[in-house]
C-alpha cells in the first residue's frame, strides 16, 4: 500500500468549458461505462466534493463501495450546514441555527456503508475564509471536533488569525488527533500561513487548490478558479513534504483540486510518479495530448470504439 495516497477532489466533471469528458473521459460514453470504476484504475483514493452540497443517500455510499477496489478509500467533504451556514441559508432558505446531534448522526448514517467497508479515509471540514479564530469560532469547532470524533477529521482553516494563533490552534485539533489541512491556493494577506508539516500522528492531508490568483474571487464560473496547472517544480516542495510527513503519521492524503480540464488528475498523475509510485490502468490519447508531459510516463489506453456509441 503506497504510504501516501493521492487522487483528485471529485471525479465527474460532465459539463462546462472544464469538464473531463474528451479527456480524461471518453466524450460520448456508452452507458456501460462507468467514471469511478474508471477513475479507481488509476487511484486509490478520492475527495468527494458532492457530499458539502447535499449529503449522500445510503444507496449512493452503498453503490461507490461496490464499484471500488477493496483498498480504494474515499475521504469526504462535510455537509455545508457544517461549515458555511450563509451558503446553506442561500441554497435552502433553512436557517442553519437548528443544527444538532439530529445532523451529525443524518451524516453519520450516509458515510457507514463506505466506514463499514473499510473505505472511509477522513472526512474534510472546509471552513470558509470568513471563518476567524474567535472565541465563538473555537467553540463551535471544539463541538464539531467532538460530534465526528470518531472519525479522521481534516480541517481546513484559511483565515491568518488561526497562523497568528499555532499554540491554540494545534492544541485544539491535537485534543481530538484532527489534522490540519495544508492547503496550497493564491495567498492574500488574510490567509493562513503553513508550514507543510503534520500537526498530529494520527494522519496527513495536503490539498492542491492551483494558484489563479487572477480568477480566484472574480470569475464568470466557479469553475474558472481552479483553471491551473502545477508545474513539475511547482509540485516538488509537496512532494516532498507529503513523503516526509508519511514517516511520522499513521496516514497521508494528497489530493488536487485544480479540476478544470482534468488538470487535477494530469497533476495527481505526475505527483504519483515523482514519489516513485505505480501508475496503474490507461490514459485516453486526448489525455496525454493534452498534458504531454505525462507521455512515457503513463499507459495509453488504445481506442475502445464502445466507448463512443451513445
Amino acid at each position: 500500500m503506497n504510504r501516501v495516497r493521492v487522487g483528485t477532489s471529485g471525479w465527474s466533471y460532465p459539463s462546462g468549458d472544464g469538464t473531463w469528458n474528451g479527456i480524461f473521459y471518453p466524450e460520448k460514453k456508452s452507458k456501460a461505462f462507468d467514471e469511478l470504476g474508471f477513475y479507481a484504475e488509476h487511484f486509490d483514493t478520492v475527495e468527494v466534493n458532492s457530499s458539502f452540497y447535499r449529503v449522500p443517500a445510503i444507496k449512493t455510499t452503498q453503490d461507490w463501495v461496490k464499484r471500488t477496489p477493496a483498498r480504494f478509500e474515499f475521504s469526504l467533504k462535510l455537509f455545508q450546514k457544517f461549515t458555511h451556514p450563509d451558503m446553506f441559508l442561500k441554497a435552502t432558505g433553512n436557517d442553519p441555527a437548528d443544527l444538532d446531534r439530529k445532523d451529525v448522526d443524518e451524516f453519520r448514517a450516509a458515510i457507514e456503508p463506505i466506514a463499514a467497508a473499510g473505505k472511509l479515509g477522513a472526512l474534510l471540514a472546509q471552513f470558509p475564509a470568513s471563518f476567524k479564530n474567535e472565541p465563538g469560532s473555537r467553540d463551535y469547532l471544539a463541538w464539531l471536533l467532538h460530534a465526528f470524533r470518531e472519525y479522521s477529521l481534516a480541517v481546513e482553516l484559511r483565515h491568518r488569525s488561526f497562523s497568528d494563533d499555532p499554540v491554540e490552534t494545534t492544541r485544539l485539533l491535537a485534543e481530538f488527533g484532527a489534522a490540519l489541512v495544508q492547503i496550497d491556493e493564491p495567498k492574500f494577506k488574510t490567509s493562513i500561513r503553513q508550514d507543510l508539516l503534520p500537526n498530529v500522528r494520527t494522519f496527513y492531508y495536503l490539498r492542491l487548490h492551483g494558484r489563479n490568483a487572477a480568477q480566484w474571487w472574480k470569475h464568470d464560473k466557479s469553475e474558472d478558479r481552479y483553471n491551473y496547472l502545477y508545474s513539475e517544480s511547482e509540485l516538488e516542495p509537496f512532494v516532498e513534504a507529503a513523503e516526509e510527513a508519511s514517516r511520522d503519521v499513521k496516514k497521508a492524503y494528497m489530493y488536487a483540486n485544480n479540476h478544470f480540464s482534468a488538470k487535477s488528475v494530469a497533476n495527481a498523475a505526475t505527483i504519483k510518479h515523482k514519489l516513485g509510485q505505480e501508475l496503474p490502468g490507461e490514459y485516453p490519447e486526448p489525455f496525454v495530448q493534452r498534458y504531454p508531459d505525462l507521455k512515457g510516463i503513463v499507459r495509453i489506453l488504445p481506442p475502445r470504439p464502445s466507448d463512443t456509441l451513445v
